[in-house]
């Protein structure tokens, strides 16, 4: 049986079903709410759940969400420039030879616990592509890790895999981690 899919971008419109999501999953990662990426992540007493609705309010916040047949949200894409989401990971493997300047970054792919493997990852990396088509396109990159012949605990795939970026258009870099790696593809405007 096929899943009804709906990409929608987060904004106004669409945060109650964002934060419907991420309460359900205690906060995602610990309570992150998908702040980990921002510049303030580490600002002392910063709510996060305020902090991502403020950027979210003020259009430096952007993800591809992934809706199901009702209308609920079950996973996500961020996405942004390096400026809105200038925190990475590995970032002292990245700095020892950084690659040039992306237009694009893919920093969180988030799919509900109870609706894992049915192609939501995907789906919200496509969204994100689409988006960022719309948005004039540009060379977007991610730093993920690879999966093959390997169980991987999920909180290390919070950037997606590599398998899954391959698969749609992303290539190889560079390694920065033991599993991680830079990959990068060109996104042509819509």
């Amino acid at each position: 049986m096929a899943v009804t899919l709906t990409i929608r971008p987060l904004d106004v419109d669409t945060w109650d079903r964002f934060a419907e999501l991420v309460e359900r999953n205690n906060g995602v990662y610990g309570g992150c709410w998908c702040m980990g990426f921002h510049p303030e992540r580490n600002q002392r007493d910063l709510d996060f759940r305020t902090a991502k609705q403020e950027r979210v309010r003020t259009d430096r916040a952007h993800a591809a969400l992934v809706l199901d047949a009702d209308g609920a949200a079950q996973g996500w894409c961020q996405f942004g420039s390096p400026e809105e989401l200038s925190r990475i990971k590995n970032r002292l493997a990245y700095e020892k030879d950084p690659p040039p300047r992306p237009d694009w970054r893919i920093t969180c792919v988030f799919v509900d616990k109870k609706h894992r493997g049915q192609g939501i990852a995907r789906a919200a990396v496509t969204g994100a592509l689409e988006l960022i088509a719309a948005a004039g396109g540009g060379v977007v990159e991610a730093i993920a890790e690879t999966t093959a012949d390997r169980r991987t605990a999920g909180r290390f795939l919070f950037s997606s895999t590599v398998e899954l970026l391959e698969q749609l258009g992303f290539a190889r870099l560079r390694q920065v981690g033991k599993h991680a790696w830079i990959v990068r593809r060109v996104v042509d405007p819509a």
